[in-house]
């Protein structure tokens, strides 16, 4: 099998590391690599070629000649003209934000598996792309807070007296949660943290962060890993106490999101208003919609001196270390299909049945 991979547009990571284009080769495939796919990764073309990859000079030459294709974005659909009649497609389809892209590849002859529909699972951990990048935001966040703020983040005695540690408050404490917090403590930071989830309790206080509850949540121990929608007295008593933590806080890092379209608004126009003026929030959900509610996906803005970073992409920013493990995930992924360099799904498989957004095959069985 011909596995490829492209330089894509505006996307700072690559789905494939030389290290496991080496490991796909062992496998007994053949991997397709674009000319500076991996430049903005730091991986270069000669290091792909000493993993055995072949490198092409053109994205329409991979397209025309891989049988498998993975990306860290869904190509666009001028591509699909060029890839083979059954080609099959891993990316990440997102198809709980929006469907409408795998309702047209569901009209054409593609296979294709959505990296964030692979089941949170314990068997699945190793294949989670979600985490994976999710570990990388919480991180990256924490160091983006840290470049607005115009204060330190640890406590230190100088001849000139003690300047106070910042706050931060954390909102949603999953992967990325607490990886803010793990690295907000780190810098020195005096941290509290928000989550519905009732579980995130135990894991926020190991990490020396205070949380923050509100009673009466809605039990989620159902919603496989994610947050779920609350009650409308929930989300008022929820509001007044996110408000009343924001007021004291220096850095909100904002990273709740619930398996859906829409990111749940918890820090409102008033209560940016007012936060002290220097303040910050990291926005992660900034492309469902934000946690906030001035926030814009891909910028920053100011309000009434509070910066407002709406990135999505953080992980981007780590772009190496990212790219390693999304390929790390990727490859123990599709070692459940590939075998002697030829596609063998099994469909009992949960992993591999719940993350198949689209297989003609199965379709017509």
């Amino acid at each position: 099998m011909k596995i490829g991979i492209i330089n894509e547009s505006d996307e700072p990571r690559v789905a494939l590391s030389p290290e496991v284009v080496r490991q796909f080769i062992a496998l007994g495939n053949e991997v397709l690599v674009e000319k500076d796919a991996g430049s903005t990764a730091f991986f270069t073309d000669e290091q792909f070629r000493d993993a055995g990859a072949t490198i092409s000079e053109s994205t329409a030459e991979v397209l025309a000649k891989a049988d498998l294709f993975i990306t860290m974005q869904p190509i666009g659909e001028d591509h699909w003209s060029i890839l083979k009649p059954e080609a099959l497609l891993v990316s990440m389809f997102a198809p709980y934000v929006d469907d409408t892209l795998v309702k047209r590849l569901e009209r054409t002859s593609f296979t294709a598996f959505s990296l964030d529909m692979i089941p949170r699972t314990t068997q699945a951990q190793s294949m989670d792309v979600l985490s994976s990048m999710a570990s990388i935001a919480g991180y990256r966040a924490v160091l983006e807070a840290a470049n607005h703020l115009p204060r330190y983040f640890p406590m230190l005695s100088t001849a000139a007296g003690t300047v106070a540690p910042a706050k931060v408050l954390v909102l949603g404490a999953g992967v990325a949660g607490l990886q803010a917090i793990a690295t907000a403590r780190r810098l020195g930071a005096v941290v509290s943290a928000f989550d519905t989830r009732t579980a995130a309790k135990e894991e926020v206080q190991s990490l020396g962060a205070k949380f923050v509850a509100v009673e009466g949540a809605r039990d989620d121990a159902s919603a496989g890993g994610y947050g779920v929608e609350q009650s409308a007295d929930y989300m008022q008593r929820q509001q007044a106490m996110i408000e009343e933590k924001a007021e004291q806080s220096n850095v909100i890092i904002a990273t709740a999101q619930v398996r859906g379209p829409k990111a749940p608004m918890l820090i409102s126009r008033a209560t940016v208003e007012k936060m002290q003026p220097g303040s910050v929030i990291i926005d992660l959900a900034a492309s469902t919609g934000g946690n906030c509610e001035l926030t814009v996906n891909q910028q920053l803005i100011r309000h009434h001196g509070v910066a407002i970073v709406g990135d999505s992409n953080l992980a981007g920013k780590v772009a190496t270390n990212a790219s390693q493990m999304f390929a790390k995930n990727v490859f123990n992924f599709l070692s459940l299909m590939i075998e002697d360099g030829s596609f063998k799904p099994d469909w009992d498989n949960r992993i591999i049945k719940e993350s198949c957004v689209c297989c003609p095959k199965m379709a017509m069985a």
